[in-house]
């Protein structure tokens, strides 16, 4: 009976083994894993980046109408740069230039002709004040045909610059006959200069 007893532990003892040796061969739950099992539990949130948005380029307002009319109006009011009118009367005296005469004559010289040409283009462009012409003689011949011939001089030259495109109402003349020589000498030198038509701005 005794041996029985002692076999029936034998076997039991035997069988025990086996099975703690097949435990230690299982494979355990994470064995192989090269990077350990996310933590579980709750996430911290992460707060929400809002995207840049750049504030748009501020669009210029319209002008007004009655804004634009007084930019105009005062663009208008603002005269370009010139010359004072005193300034500019006597650049016109000096670019106005006489012209001479053959004796007891009041027809046009080629040479005068060209220097009406160049003062007509003064006029036009440069100098829209009245101009008076002015007749001169040499000191021969009576006062009373000398006034006369100064007379014709001055509207000779006159009517040649309205055919020019002058305006009439800019000119006027006058004659001064022998009155008011340019040369005082007694000579045809002094002669030749005083049968003229001279120039001169009217205020």
């Amino acid at each position: 009976m005794s041996r029985n007893f002692s076999g029936v532990l034998t076997a039991l003892a035997m069988t025990m083994l086996v099975f703690s040796g097949c435990a230690k061969d299982q494979v355990k739950p994470d064995q192989g894993m090269t990077q350990p099992p996310a933590k579980s539990g709750p996430v911290a949130e992460q707060p929400a980046v809002k995207p840049e948005i750049k504030p748009a380029a501020p669009v210029a307002e319209p002008l007004k109408e009655q804004q634009v009319k007084d930019d105009v109006s005062a663009g208008l009011a603002r005269p370009a740069a010139q010359e004072s009118d005193s300034q500019s009367a006597e650049a016109a005296r000096r670019a106005l230039a006489r012209i001479y005469f053959d004796f007891d004559s009041y027809a046009l010289s080629q040479t005068a002709r060209d220097t009406l040409y160049t003062n007509a283009e003064y006029l036009l462009k440069k100098y829209k004040g009245k101009v008076r012409l002015e007749g001169h003689c040499d000191e021969r011949g009576s006062d009373e045909y000398n006034l006369a011939l100064g007379e014709n001089r001055a509207k000779t030259a006159m009517n040649y610059l309205i055919t020019l495109g002058v305006p009439t109402e800019q000119l006027s003349i006058v004659s001064y006959g022998k009155e008011r020589p340019l040369d005082p000498g007694h000579d045809e030198n002094a002669w030749a200069k005083n049968r003229r038509v001279e120039f001169d701005v009217v205020k």
